[in-house]
């Protein structure tokens, strides 16, 4: 850790499992499309593009941690934004997500993955410098997608529903399949690598489409992978955490895989999720999005009964079980921050 003022703030105190001022908050999702700042600063921009624009990163970034007081930022980027970077055609298209232009289907389509250097996203490096200055004592946070989503990403050509395409690999072809995802694994811990080598003070990997499977393919299929990436990190000492949606039956493997900090979804009260993680694990969540919608008191209440159901947790960062949706009002988050901090100070 580079200063004692980031390392010893709340977000990083709990992903420790260490006592805290009070339960740190941030959301997945924060810099984006419920704040005008940001869709007036993206304005006439493409995804992939804004992502690669170290001053915009830097000023997306920033633009939560000033309005909510979250304490923790999360960069700004995107899942894709590797395989982007080492040459794999695909886009961003707005109200679809990632497709790609050329799926991978056989074993010579493998060879399109080649490995991940710094050189391939200065941008990123040059971002992660700009944001450690302006943030001072808040940490900031670096993510990458696991490679079981960018696997499906790859494989489907796009966001899926059904997941046929990479499902029937990982059934009909495991060989195939199991050298896809350690090749994504390597570029993957790649990727994480050059972002808390530039000044990240935790990661996330982002297991988005994982709920998919049943705990005996993840355990078989995927859990290799994502090990390999979280071993590959290990030794920087930086929290890490795993998140996924719909991952209920998955979350003690998830936890095996090599994660400190466990993401829950709003679908598992967490006193429950610990009980599944089990001991020296903190955890991660996990209000319902669209609890947001409503008035400030069920915000409130609701807000409350996740802070109950992780009184005994050994270690907690509130945060949504998702992403921030695109129309959730910003005072509505601002006042949330506010609450948990005032709930739990000690």
């Amino acid at each position: 850790m580079q200063q004692t003022a980031t390392y010893n703030s709340a977000f990083l105190r709990a992903c420790r499992r260490e006592p805290v001022p009070h339960t740190p908050v941030w959301f997945m999702r924060q810099a984006g499309r419920s704040l005008p700042e940001y869709r007036k600063v993206r304005e006439g921009i493409p995804m992939l593009d804004s992502c690669m624009r170290p001053e915009l990163v830097t000023e997306i970034t920033l633009q939560p941690v000033r309005r909510h007081n979250v304490d923790a930022a999360i960069f700004f980027s995107d899942i894709v934004v590797p395989l982007k970077a080492i040459g794999i055609g695909l886009d961003i298209k707005p109200g679809v997500g990632p497709v790609v232009e050329e799926p991978i289907r056989t074993r010579a389509d493998l060879a399109r993955l080649r490995d991940l250097t710094p050189e391939d996203v200065p941008y990123v490096i040059e971002a992660i410098g700009l944001l450690t200055k302006e943030l001072g004592p808040t940490p900031l946070i670096g993510f990458a997608g696991a490679p079981f989503t960018l696997a499906s990403y790859l494989v489907e050509g796009g966001p899926s529903r059904t997941y046929e395409n990479a499902k029937a690999m990982m059934y009909g072809d495991p060989e195939l399949w199991a050298d896809l995802l350690d090749r994504l694994a390597d570029i993957t811990a790649a990727f994480l690598k050059v972002q808390i080598e530039a000044g990240v003070s935790a990661v996330q990997l982002f297991d988005s489409w994982v709920g998919a499977l049943a705990p005996a393919d993840y355990r078989r299929s995927v859990m290799p992978a994502s090990a390999k990436v979280f071993q590959a990190v290990s030794g920087y000492g930086v929290p890490r955490i795993h998140f996924g949606v719909g991952t209920g039956e998955l979350l003690k493997l998830m936890g095996e895989a090599g994660a400190d900090v466990v993401g829950v979804d709003w679908r598992i009260p967490l006193d429950e999720a610990q009980r599944r993680v089990g001991p020296g694990k903190a955890l991660q969540g996990n209000l319902d999005p669209t609890v947001l919608f409503t008035g400030k008191d069920t915000v409130e209440a609701r807000a409350r009964e996740v802070l109950d159901a992780a009184a005994g947790l050994e270690g907690h960062v509130f945060n949504l079980g998702h992403g921030v949706l695109p129309n959730t009002d910003p005072d509505a988050l601002t006042r949330l921050v506010d609450y948990v901090h005032t709930a739990t100070a000690r």
